[in-house]
């Protein structure tokens, strides 16, 4: 399946600076309705007032975590299904296992270019 650059994309990160290079990342790849969410707690409310085709989430947040943002929205019927790739300045083998072991579809290390960006979303919507 082809990537839909028009679907709308939500980058969740507490770190604004971050929030604001990947939103620039994503506009060179072609995206154009991203959306972004400051922690995990308001990413849970924008999914449910609104359908995504992709969540980009940082790992590491206050009070709620990416990774259980991952948890909550693989627990939920309605989000289940959503392509989730998790963003860390952490290489640590035991995060990627458990976000793996929790349904995320993909992995970036930081730092990372449009190239990776887009070749991680490449493979999210290829399967």
């Amino acid at each position: 399946m082809a990537v839909d650059l028009s679907m709308p994309v939500l980058v969740v990160d507490d770190y604004k600076t971050m929030v604001r290079i990947i939103r620039n990342l994503l506009k060179q790849i072609g995206f154009e309705d991203v959306d972004e969410a400051s922690d995990g707690v308001e990413a849970l409310s924008k999914l449910k007032e609104r359908q995504y085709g992709l969540v980009i989430s940082d790992w590491n947040m206050e009070p709620m975590t990416g990774y259980e943002l991952l948890k909550q929205v693989r627990d939920d019927s309605n989000l289940s299904a959503l392509p989730f790739i998790m963003v860390t300045a952490e290489a640590k083998s035991e995060n990627v296992i458990a976000a793996k072991k929790a349904g995320v579809n993909n992995y970036i290390v930081k730092p990372f270019n449009a190239q990776t960006l887009k070749s991680k979303i490449d493979t999210v919507f290829e399967a």
